[in-house]
């Protein structure tokens, strides 16, 4: 499995094979986001898309935002579905892809059964978001 960063350029033609695993992930989301929506912040930029890619085709995807604190650049992991960070290879070259763009941080919000699952690749849990409208 090949995990890498899809070029601005190349986004509308990689989003049909992506949709659906960023659709599943956004049904997490509490309405948060549409999947209008995520695409638009994907075409115009604001978020990068990564793909996980073998012989028979896209596996999984994530998009990711980055921020500049003081002491990291940090990518969240905005939307993730399928195989992408499914072993210790993929969660190693994720990491490399996101290095790449200049990351030296990642972080996530993540449902309890995920931070359990990314506990295996060093993830720990920092704080808990919670939220109400007004």
């Amino acid at each position: 499995m090949q995990v890498q960063r899809v070029d601005i350029a190349h986004v509308n033609q990689v989003w049909p094979m992506v949709e659906q695993f960023v659709a599943n992930a956004l049904e997490h989301s509490c309405g948060d986001y549409t999947i209008e929506q995520a695409k638009t912040l994907v075409v115009m930029g604001h978020w990068t898309l990564i793909v996980a890619v073998d012989d028979t085709g896209v596996q999984g995807a994530a998009t990711v935002s980055f921020s500049n604190r003081p002491n990291d650049r940090v990518a969240f992991i905005t939307t993730i579905g399928g195989k992408l960070i499914s072993s210790a290879d993929t969660f190693a070259q994720l990491k490399q892809v996101l290095a790449s763009t200049g990351a030296t941080y990642i972080e996530g919000a993540a449902r309890e059964s995920i931070a359990r699952l990314w506990s295996r690749y060093g993830f720990a849990e920092k704080y808990r978001i919670v939220g109400v409208k007004i």
